[in-house]
């Protein structure tokens, strides 16, 4: 694996957003930014000839415009012929972090993660990261004391979705150093559901009939935190267990966060692209960057 943050590029608006953003975290890491724009597969003949399209030019543009905004990073590039999805599965296998651009959803703040961001989001061996387009640094920060967006202030928390039936190290690593990079709190979303029961002898009313499961929701989350905070001990832990949807609450949150941080476990079948309702329903709703780290 090389430690480089990478980013696909294809010209488009949210393929910026994303190249600003993955230059920003390659910052936070320390490590290179390698943009890579994937042409799809040519004739014999023209793939023999020099990439000197209006592409290329493009391309070219948009490197010399970060490492202009950046100049402190060390940036490369790479173009790429083949089909865009397998090419960035590839490359995201063979990166620390690979940033992909997302589409806003009409009339709302959110994603349209497309085909080719889902397929590589179900299929990378990495860590993911979709921006949307019209992301900003600022969006990131804390409201300054003006009442106006500022890159100046401290940044919003990052938010960790946890399921705490089988939680795992690369996921909570992952949040926690993200976490820790920007010098924010990490705040970690737990949805849960009652017993069978609840249905058949309770209504929502009954708020005593939760209460018992709740505590113990909540001490198992505390209990599966507790390692982390002895290695990040300058992170902040705010604990949310809440009775309903995780991924309700998820795309609740992150509309005060930074980062949203949801976990994939691989998924197997013949038909369709398998990341589980959560993360599905984090990647199509978000307000912010969304990171998918995929564990056993």
């Amino acid at each position: 694996m090389t430690r480089t943050v990478t980013v696909g590029l294809d010209g488009s608006p949210e393929g910026r957003a994303a190249a600003e953003w993955a230059a920003r975290e390659a910052e936070l890491f320390e490590l290179p930014l390698k943009l890579v724009h994937v042409w799809e597969p040519v004739p014999a003949p023209m793939a023999q000839a020099p990439l000197l399209g209006p592409g290329t030019h493009q391309h070219r543009i948009e490197a010399e415009g970060v490492r202009r905004r950046h100049p402190g990073l060390d940036v490369s590039t790479e173009q790429v012929s083949g089909r865009p999805a397998d090419v960035l599965v590839a490359v995201a296998n063979d990166t620390e972090l690979l940033v992909l651009g997302s589409r806003a959803l009409g009339g709302i703040r959110g994603f349209m993660a497309g085909s080719v961001g889902l397929s590589v989001v179900a299929h990378a061996e990495r860590p993911v990261v979709l921006v949307r387009a019209g992301q900003q640094a600022d969006d990131e920060h804390e409201t300054a004391p003006v009442g106006t967006p500022s890159a100046a202030t401290p940044f919003r928390p990052v938010v960790l979705g946890l399921d705490i039936e089988s939680p795992d190290d690369d996921l909570m690593a992952f949040a926690f150093a993200a976490a820790a990079r920007r010098g924010t709190s990490l705040r970690v979303v737990h949805g849960w559901n009652p017993p069978y029961y609840f249905d058949t002898y309770g209504t929502a009313a009954d708020v005593g009939l939760r209460e018992e499961p709740a505590q113990q929701e909540s001490s198992v989350l505390t209990e599966a935190l507790g390692p982390w905070r002895e290695k990040f001990p300058a992170v902040e832990v705010i604990e949310q267990s809440h009775y309903g949807t995780p991924g309700d609450h998820l795309v609740d949150a992150s509309r005060e966060a930074c980062l949203v941080v949801v976990g994939r476990r691989p998924r197997r079948g013949s038909l369709g692209i398998h990341i589980g309702p959560v993360t599905h329903a984090v990647l199509r709703h978000s307000t912010a960057p969304v990171a998918v780290v995929p564990h056993a």
